[in-house]
């Protein structure tokens, strides 16, 4: 797969996480990509953190309007209904509990939950932003993320980055496939028909459990 087919393979598998009803919150990057993929027949509110409710897919290109923009400056679009406001009223709402879900990217993230995302020792960042109140206040957490980056493994026994939040993350998504992190570990619950246990397990550092329900990924 190149990069745009790794991309769309995760989309599209993340949103099919999504309930009826759900209020879900997308961070920058590849979660952004998220809409453009939902059920028609799921009805959702999504959450741009920088203050609004009701975001929709990206626009087609030629349609952008400069007002519309997600949290990492990206062209969205407003769906009927939509609302916007502060982005200290956007927080309220997620510190509040009032999100559902909350779909992030990762540098690292590891047997126990743990997520790093924002930075590396030495490089310059720009800061944390909402990802630590949005682990804390989601009241579910997915991945939509590479498995590797440059051919080594993101899934870790344990996260040697700063971490962005301990213990809050509930589902990886990645091209390879699908994983639940329990008390027991990580549960590679879907494999990617183009991949094999063996070689989902090589590009992973920590032990995968497998399920006895393993199936294909759902990218229909």
């Amino acid at each position: 797969m190149d990069k745009n087919q790794v991309r769309e393979v995760i989309a599209k598998r993340v949103a099919k996480e999504l309930k009826d009803g759900n209020v879900v919150n997308l961070g920058i990057g590849l979660p952004t990509l998220v809409p453009n993929y939902l059920p028609k027949d799921v009805e959702l509110v999504l959450q741009s953190e920088n203050g609004m409710l009701g975001m929709g897919p990206t626009p087609e290109a030629g349609f952008e309007d400069e007002n519309l923009l997600n949290a990492g400056g990206g062209y969205i679009t407003a769906k009927s209904g939509a609302s916007t406001f502060t982005s200290a009223q956007s927080f309220c709402i997620i510190r509040g509990g009032h999100v559902d879900a909350t779909i992030l990217g990762a540098m690292q993230v590891d047997e126990q939950g743990d997520l790093a995302n924002w930075m590396i020792p030495g490089k310059l960042t720009p800061g944390m932003g909402g990802a630590m109140d949005l682990l804390i206040g989601a009241k579910y957490v997915i991945l939509a993320m590479e498995h590797t980056a440059k051919g080594a493994p993101k899934i870790l026994k344990k996260c040697t980055l700063p971490l962005t939040a301990k213990g809050q993350v509930n589902k990886i998504v990645t091209e390879m496939g699908v994983m639940e992190i329990t008390k027991e570990g990580i549960v590679l619950q879907e494999i990617h028909p183009e991949f094999t246990v063996e070689e989902v397990q090589a590009a992973t550092e920590a032990t995968l459990i497998i399920s006895p329900d393993l199936k294909p990924m759902d990218l229909n």
